[in-house]
């Protein structure tokens, strides 16, 4: 078992060492940049050259071979910046590569690492990762590499009480940090996460909606708001499904059924849209210990025929209540406007 390695220290890490990275190739871009200035500034023109050659008397021959000189100087330095443009992608793919090969020991919970640990050495999940150090070297995508796995340190494995699943990760600027359907400030809530404020204003008088989208507070107590895929690339929705995440999160949600002997052995699971039905009946949920809940998405497309009146909120409560008591109930309050 890997030594546990806290939030802070991880983000300090791969952010430490994506400064260093880019400060040192900055530092290369900025020589080739001054060289490639200087060279420039004092080469002379092809007219300049003619000019001081008659002015001068110097013979066409003369001139030729200077021309050509200076030619092969540019074509030098030109075949330079190409080598140093090649070495510093090849560097920067390098550094990120080790950061996913380090994703689960410096990122994951350990409750997490030790269920999910056997994945990690099969044939789909080395492929996986190779798939996102190409993908990362390439484009943007989301979460940022640190929050990937957030899920798993909000929300220990045996502090699971309800689950709740979503598809891959929101794909525009300042919107996925980890969890399904939650954004942080300042961005405002998508539409479906205000459907869900709405149902929770429904389920629970009282309830102000919300200005912020972050359901870090329902995470810590023990909602594990989980993509299917936990990764997408900027900008372009489902770009990284099917590469392997889905694998991978279903076995995450094997390991909350196998819980047996911590505090909540039977979870409520919240399956709002048929992929998230799909998913559920793919891990077999045993609905004589586990508490099923099925709907519409709350997408602003499909929420209107069966999402908003679902009364999911209250109804997990209700069953947490009656197997474990008042204590195992979620406070969803917490993200209420007025809290």
């Amino acid at each position: 078992m890997p030594k546990d390695i806290t939030k802070s220290e991880n983000e300090m890490h791969i952010i430490s060492t994506a400064k260093s990275s880019r400060m040192h190739m900055g530092a290369q871009r900025s020589i080739v940049q001054t060289t490639t200035s200087r060279l420039n500034t004092t080469k002379p023109t092809r007219q300049s050259k003619l000019t001081f050659a008659t002015a001068g008397g110097i013979s066409s021959s003369s001139e030729s071979a200077s021309t050509a000189k200076l030619d092969a100087t540019q074509e030098a330095i030109s075949t330079s910046q190409s080598q140093l443009t090649t070495g510093l992608k090849s560097q920067e793919k390098s550094e990120i590569k080790t950061a996913f090969d380090l994703l689960e020991q410096t990122t994951m919970e350990s409750s997490w690492h030790a269920a999910l640990e056997p994945e990690f050495e099969k044939p789909y999940f080395h492929k996986l990762k190779e798939f996102l150090v190409s993908e990362h070297s390439n484009h943007t995508i989301y979460p940022e590499i640190p929050n990937i796995y957030s899920w798993s340190r909000l929300t220990p494995l045996h502090k699971v009480k309800v689950v709740i699943i979503g598809q891959d990760p929101y794909h525009n600027v300042g919107q996925a940090h980890g969890l399904s359907f939650s954004v942080l400030p300042p961005t405002k809530p998508p539409g479906s996460l205000k459907n869900i404020y709405k149902q929770l204003a429904a389920d629970f008088p009282g309830f102000v909606k919300p200005t912020s989208g972050d359901l870090s507070p329902t995470a810590k107590q023990g909602v594990l708001w989980l993509n299917t895929s936990l990764t997408v690339r900027a900008h372009k929705a489902a770009s990284h499904a099917n590469k392997g995440w889905e694998t991978f999160t279903a076995q995450a949600l094997r390991a909350v059924l196998r819980q047996e002997n911590h505090e909540h052995a039977g979870v409520v699971f919240m399956a709002w849209g048929l992929p998230a039905q799909k998913t559920c009946a793919k891990i077999g949920i045993d609905e004589t210990k586990h508490l099923l809940l099925k709907s519409a998405h709350p997408s602003p497309l499909s929420a209107h025929r069966g999402f908003i009146g679902n009364g999911h909120f209250k109804a997990a409560n209700k069953w947490l209540f009656e197997k474990y008591g008042k204590d195992a109930e979620i406070d969803w309050t917490v993200l209420s406007g007025k809290h």
